[in-house]
């Protein structure tokens, strides 16, 4: 009889140091890490950061998180959806990025795809990605109120795990005399 209460146990304790093994490999980032250190970040250089502004257009990926499974948190921007559920979509590191405010760089840009159709709120919806990362420039076409925009990513992440979190913690908020801090004003 013993022997069959180990068993449960002895299970246990392999589904924890699986648990424990498949989240030490992945590395949590931010998006600082994915520009060059050269780069400077947008609080710098004064919002917008465009691609415009910078030598090489923002387009310097970094290579050393290729392949690798990462979790980013980022403000979720609908590409490809239905109603409410998201099929595709870029994850940027300030809210207005893309439509309310100039496009940041292609290496602060994100395309993700969910492993799952994922339900969305509102745009701008702050969530964490986890999944692997793949560097290269991607084009897509984004739909706003006045029209169409093709931005371009120089990440994407697919089949991506997705959730809702409270807070990006490396995000960039707008200055008191930005005319786009009305984006840093949370719904209540």
């Amino acid at each position: 009889m013993t022997k069959w209460l180990e068993l449960p146990a002895a299970a246990a304790v392999l589904l924890l140091c699986f648990a424990a093994s498949a989240s030490a490999e992945t590395a949590r980032i931010f998006w600082k890490d994915l520009r060059p250190a050269t780069q400077p970040a947008a609080e710098s250089v004064g919002l917008p950061m465009i691609a415009a502004r910078m030598p090489d257009h923002g387009e310097t990926l970094s290579l050393n998180l290729q392949d690798k499974t990462i979790q980013l948190a980022g403000y979720a921007l609908p590409v490809d959806r239905e109603g409410d559920l998201v099929y595709q979509f870029l994850l940027v590191p300030w809210t207005g990025a893309c439509s309310h405010m100039p496009t940041p760089p292609p290496n602060q840009i994100v395309l993700v795809t969910p492993a799952n159709p994922y339900r969305m709120s509102q745009a701008y919806q702050p969530v964490s990605v986890t999944g692997a990362l793949k560097p290269g420039m991607e084009k897509s076409q984004l739909f706003i109120l006045d029209g169409a925009s093709v931005i371009q990513s120089g990440y994407t992440v697919r089949k991506a795990e997705v959730v809702n979190v409270d807070v990006v913690p490396d995000s960039v908020t707008q200055q008191a005399n930005s005319p786009w801090r009305f984006l840093n004003k949370k719904n209540n």
